[in-house]
């Protein structure tokens, strides 16, 4: 039997698609999908089924000092023991494997683990095939020229595990341990993290010390024959360069005076030129982040879209540097291919009209993988975001065997002669019209946007109607946006093409970053500031690009795994001397920081400063600084992870708090504002209470919570607790319309376009508990898929594991995750499989 091995399980499906001619079927391995046909059998991993970690007599914080990782021994560990057990079950059975992983450091250090797994198991011949795109061509021709695997390629990747552990493990139980911020709200840093950071945070303090100056400009509408165009007042400066910006008002205003006085200005000079206007180059990485970033997503989002098409056979690899077209790429019949479509059909026919076609081409070429580009197989069924991202790769294709556009550009300079205080006033207008659409035609994402200026000779005069003065004022460095931190990171050799949009991701996720651009809090300024006074290294970008560097060396056979990680070994040795003397002052600096994110404002009862707090129970609220002499307290939602927003109530001067929660995450706004909405709130009552109202006579409401929260409960709270829950947001309408078995109104939820019909509360609640009911621990609340790893590498991969296990041992072992949440999660697990039973 031929074993072949695939980096996900869904490229593993559509592989084994492929070879089989949609003839294979599937089976289950220790739970694990394994597609066989013939004498095959093909299995995909998650990713990396085997880590990196210290022994486990490292893993307790307060036991073990930091500086001991930098030269703890380094082991490998298996993080998905049921797919290394199906692994290792097919290898038993096998004659030869076949290691099918993306062609990149990551894919082939994740097919040397599987390699491994497989020689422990049998000794079998082990091959390597390579491709860009998961289509037929490429897979059949990948698999008819099978290869090597390349060990210093794996070597490279598995060298940034060990380095990223060391520095990440080690620096980070350090500042933690000093700022005493354990939990899961522990202090995060890494190697590539921290210098992505820095810059963030660089540029924050550029405009945090910008200091405007006032300046004024000047227009005037000039007309011919009734069409008017703008213009611009122009000077030369000292060394003879056009300015505009006028910087004394008085200077401003009698120029303006002047202009004000004058009726015709004089036509000096026309000039008329045609600019060509060059496609654009083919996608890499980075480009396309920056592309998709303009319609809207995320560096992350547009990563996660553009694999889930490479891997369905729509999308070429799109982890590349490389913005050149191989020799083999026959563009011409990948056109052929796109006339049949209906929606790019003419398009592509249009661009197959031209006698030769020549791409475009940056100035990166490598041979790993092509640029980003269609494979011309068609996809049938897509999201919205997957068709979007999917049209802007086609068309980018598109435009780089396009024509060039052409424009036509019309500079006019007009003058009115000076006064006794004002030399002669220029103005200056600059029209554009687009005479060929060239690559516009077929790739829409660009401006094309005209400025029109009538035709003029020189020594015409045109008539002024309007003149305006605009004071302004310098403007501070923007806020870089996702793409543009990723081109930024790029530039310095901070991170790879594959790691980059992740590290971003990372920093949103700790709570380094909000909003988009990203823009740093303060305790994001405070590690930062932390890091340069004690140890620069830390967020040093040229020790984390000198390592992207040794990586390369790795994988072209100049440099050793072992030489390498040594030298990192010395340099973080190095860092811990700088940082040994000053642990105390870190700790207060971080504390510092830390408190300053939870601030809200002032407390209305004692001035203290109020603080978003944490519960020995896990949850949040806020708190007064001047407990316990004070202990006023306002409730926050029990969902989510609080953020502290600039944005601040005018009635109660507190900062609006936002609630982190994934896709579910919300703006809860000002916790004094709910809590006093939620007091006034009168409680609507809707029917009899099913576990009292019988014998005690309570009754179903709407209630509004102080929290925030809204839940239909019995009024005789707190001796009957029986209560269901309902949407935090949209307006709730009681309808005429009744429930048969329980008696009570059908609800409706206005929030947004379409209203929600809930229907009867008992009955909403009970469909709910239905569709909730576990089957895995993906199907818990709040248990994603990097989650369910995570546990899974802790030995809790079924609720069964769950339900026995201790949460505190756990949660020690889960970054992450709190023993509090561990125990929602075995509690959720329990009632949602009593449901499964009734």
């Amino acid at each position: 039997m031929e074993l072949i091995i695939t980096e996900k399980d869904n490229a593993a499906r559509r592989i084994a698609d492929i070879l089989s001619e949609g003839g294979a079927s599937v089976e289950r391995r220790n739970g694990v999908p394994v597609y066989r046909w013939g004498g095959r059998r093909c299995i995909g991993l998650s990713g990396h089924v085997v880590g990196v970690d210290f022994p486990p007599e490292y893993a307790d914080w307060r036991d073990v000092q930091p500086v001991e990782l930098v030269d703890a021994e380094v082991v490998k560990t298996e993080t998905q023991e049921n797919i290394v057990a199906a692994l290792r079950s097919l290898a038993r059975e096998a004659d030869s494997a076949i290691v099918a992983t993306d062609y990149d450091r990551e894919g082939e250090l994740i097919g040397k683990e599987a390699y491994e797994l497989v020689r422990e198991e049998a000794d079998i011949p082990i091959e390597r095939v390579r491709f860009s795109s998961i289509t037929d061509r490429e897979v059949t021709g990948a698999f008819a020229d099978p290869e090597e695997l390349d060990f210093d390629l794996a070597a490279a990747g598995e060298a940034r595990q060990i380095v990223d552990l060391m520095w990440g493990a080690a620096l980070t139980r350090f500042l933690s341990l000093s700022a005493k911020q354990l939990g899961e709200d522990f202090i995060s840093v890494g190697r590539v993290q921290s210098p992505t950071l820095k810059l963030i945070v660089d540029r924050e303090r550029e405009i945090e010390a910008f200091d405007p100056e006032d300046y004024w400009e000047l227009f005037a509408d000039l007309s011919k024959d009734e069409e008017a165009f703008e213009a611009q007042y122009f000077f030369e400066d000292e060394d003879g360069t056009e300015a505009e910006r006028l910087w004394e008002e008085a200077t401003a205003d009698a120029v303006y005076d002047h202009l004000r006085g004058a009726s015709a200005a004089t036509v000096e000079s026309v000039r008329r030129r045609t600019r060509t206007d060059d496609p654009p180059a083919p996608f890499n990485t980075t480009q396309y982040i920056r592309a998709a970033g303009s319609l809207g997503y995320s560096a992350q989002r547009a990563m996660s879209i553009a694999e889930d098409l490479y891997t369905a056979g729509y999308l070429t690899y799109p982890r590349t540097d490389n913005t050149v077209y191989p020799e083999d790429l026959d563009e011409r019949d990948l056109l052929e291919t796109f006339a049949t479509h209906p929606r790019f059909g003419e398009d592509a026919e249009s661009l197959l009209e031209r006698e030769d076609i020549e791409p475009t081409s940056g100035d990166k070429e490598t041979t790993d993988h092509p640029p980003i580009h269609p494979t011309g197989e068609f996809p049938t069924e897509l999201s919205d975001d997957e068709w979007e991202v999917y049209e802007l790769v086609v068309r980018r294709f598109f435009a780089t065997v396009a024509d060039p556009a052409t424009w036509a550009h019309l500079r006019v300079v007009a003058a009115v002669p000076g006064g006794e205080t004002v030399e002669d006033c220029r103005l200056k207008a600059n029209g554009k019209r687009l005479l060929e659409e060239g690559y516009h035609a077929v790739y829409p994402y660009y401006s094309t946007s005209e400025n029109y200026v009538p035709e003029v000779e020189e020594g015409e005069e045109l008539a002024i109607r309007e003149v305006r003065l605009d004071a302004k004022q310098t403007q501070p460095p923007r806020r870089r946006g996702q793409s543009r931190l990723i081109e930024t990171m790029e530039s310095m050799g901070v991170g790879t093409k594959a790691t980059r949009h992740g590290t971003l991701q990372k920093l949103y996720d700790r709570g380094y970053v909000e909003n988009d651009p990203p823009r740093p809090t303060k305790l994001a300024m405070g590690v930062v500031e932390a890091a340069e006074r004690f140890a620069d290294l830390i967020v040093s970008e040229e020790m984390t690009a000198q390592l992207e560097r040794d990586m390369t060396a790795i994988a072209e056979g100049e440099a050793t795994l072992d030489e390498v990680t040594d030298e990192s070994r010395d340099i973080l040795k190095r860092v811990f001397a700088d940082l040994h003397e000053s642990r105390e002052e870190v700790g207060e600096h971080l504390r510092s920081a830390l408190k300053a994110d939870k601030i809200l404002g002032p407390c209305p009862e004692s001035g203290h400063d109020l603080l978003v707090r944490r519960s020995r129970w896990g949850s949040y609220f806020v708190g007064c600084d001047g407990y316990p002499d004070c202990e006023y307290t306002l409730p926050l939602p029990n969902r989510g992870e609080p953020l502290v927003l600039d944005e601040t109530c005018e009635d109660h001067d507190l900062r609006h708090v936002k609630m982190l929660a994934g896709r579910n995450t919300y703006t809860h706004g000002c916790p004094q504002c709910q809590a006093e909405a939620a007091d006034e709130a009168d409680d609507e009552i809707i029917g009899t209470c099913p576990e009292c109202g019988e014998e005690e006579g309570g009754e179903l409401a709407i209630k509004t919570l102080r929290s925030g929260s809204r839940l239909v409960g019995c009024t005789r709270y707190p001796d009957c607790e029986y209560s269901l829950p309902l949407p935090r947001r949209g307006d709730i309408e009681v309808t005429d319309e009744f429930c048969e078995d329980h008696d009570l109104p059908e609800l409706v939820v206005h929030n947004g376009d379409e209203p929600w019909e809930l229907g009867c509360p008992i009955c909403n609640y009970a469909e709910y508990r239905a569709r909730q009911v576990a089957q895995a621990i993906e199907d818990l609340d709040g248990i994603g898929k990097k989650t369910a790893e995570k546990l899974a590498a802790a030995g809790i991969e079924s609720l069964e594991d769950l339900q026995s296990a201790e949460a505190d041992t756990v949660a020690a072992e889960v970054q992450g995750v709190s023993a509090d949440r561990i125990r929602e999660w075995q509690a959720q697990a329990q009632a949602q499989r009593g449901a499964s039973a009734d």
